[in-house]
This record gives structure tokens, sequence and C-alpha cells, in this order.
């Protein structure tokens, strides 16, 4: 892996081609990230860099008359991570991820990552958390089939037998039923960047990309992209 970045989903929209052709895409907001740390072989067993996005607003406490304290700020830092942004001489990051670079020693401390590392026609693998939806049934959750809808049935949306009452005489691990869905890791491969505005840190992404707006998004050169 050569390329990568963090980035925030701002939404969908849509754009036309030089062919005059409409092309959905993903608007994100990727970068800048800062290098936060460079990992070598020497002193942590491989290479890597360790990038941040996004400031965090640090901690501040207000002492007003009556000598409570009271915290102005959502997003703190503590004593350590304040201690490890400071070494590399950065603002603290909301954010912090890793990425194995095959170039990471040619990285330096305070390094920007923008959008420009990437090009129209790039093609990328997209992570996110993707957006949750409660608790569902079998039908939405897995796909099974639902029963008759006559009156008589019985029979609906319900998930349909679980196993035989006599043998096995038990429901076996891993069987289909309805639970949490949603909130999950997912991974969209070999979206194609269909524009990239280096100014505003942009990257138009053809096709839709896991997760709700403003989540984070983790952004990678494809592995099957064949290049």
């Amino acid at each position: 892996m050569k390329k990568a970045i963090l980035a925030t989903k701002v939404g969908m929209t849509q754009v036309f081609n030089a062919d005059g052709e409409l092309t959905p895409v993903t608007v994100l907001q990727a970068g800048p990230c800062v290098v936060t740390q460079v990992k070598t072989l020497e002193n942590d067993g491989y290479e890597a860099v360790q990038v941040g996005f996004i400031d965090k607003v640090e901690k501040v406490i207000n002492k007003d008359g009556t000598g409570k304290k009271s915290v102005a700020h959502r997003h703190g830092v503590n004593k350590p991570e304040a201690g490890h942004f400071a070494k590399a001489g950065v603002t603290s990051k909301r954010y912090v991820r890793e990425f194995r670079f095959e170039n990471a020693a040619d990285y330096k401390l305070a390094d920007e990552i923008k959008a420009d590392i990437f090009a129209e026609g790039d093609k990328i693998d997209a992570t996110a958390i993707s957006k949750g939806k409660g608790f569902q049934g079998a039908i939405k959750r897995l796909g099974q089939h639902r029963g008759p809808m006559a009156h008589g049935s019985k029979f609906h949306r319900h998930q349909g037998s679980n196993g035989a009452c006599s043998s096995p005489s038990k429901v076996f691990k891993g069987k289909g039923m309805p639970g949490h869905m949603g909130s999950v890791k997912v991974t969209t491969q070999n979206l194609e960047i269909v524009r990239v505005d280096v100014e505003n840190n942009l990257l138009l992404v053809k096709g839709a990309v896991p997760g709700p707006k403003k989540s984070l998004v983790t952004i990678k050169e494809s592995v099957k992209s064949g290049k």
C-alpha cells in the first residue's frame, strides 16, 4: 500500500462527465492528515506511519465563584495523548490511525497528507462503520422468506422452524435469528475517484460509501485494481 488517507463523509450528489453522462458520487472531506509517528523496523518491529485527522478540542476547566469545576468542551485530551502529539510537533487530533506504507521511511513527523495524493480514475477501498438499524427481524436482517399471508397461516414474517423437537433437541449455534443489524465495519472495494478538488481537499467517489454523514472513512489504494 502506497497511498491512504482519512476522510469524513459529506454526503451524496451527482456530476456530469465529459460525455454528458450523469454519475452519482459520494463527497468525502479527505484530510489534511498529519504524521504523528513513524514506526520503524528497529524500534517497533515493523514499518508504518501513524496519522492524525481533525483537531481535538482540549479540555478546559472553568472555576466559578462556588469553587465547582465545569468542563467547557466535550472532546478532552489527556496527558499521555498531549505528550504524544507534542513530541510530533502537531496539535491534538481526534482520530489517529496507522497505515503500513511501503515507503514509510520517506515520511517525517508533522508531514501533511492531502487529497492530492489521489488522482481522477484511481481505484480505492473505503472502510467505515455502517449505519446502525437497531433490532430487526430475520427477513430484513438475513433475507429470509416470509410465510403465506392468508388469515389461517399463523406464520407471516416469523423466521420459521429453528430445529427438530426430538433430535437434536437444540438450536445449532449460528442459526440466523432476529437481532442487532448494522453498525459494523464495512469495506467497499474498487471504487473509482471521479474528481479531486485539491483546493478544498475533496474526493468525489463514484457510487455509495458505507457509513452515515460526518462519519470517519478510511481511504486506501485498492488491493484489487490490477494496477
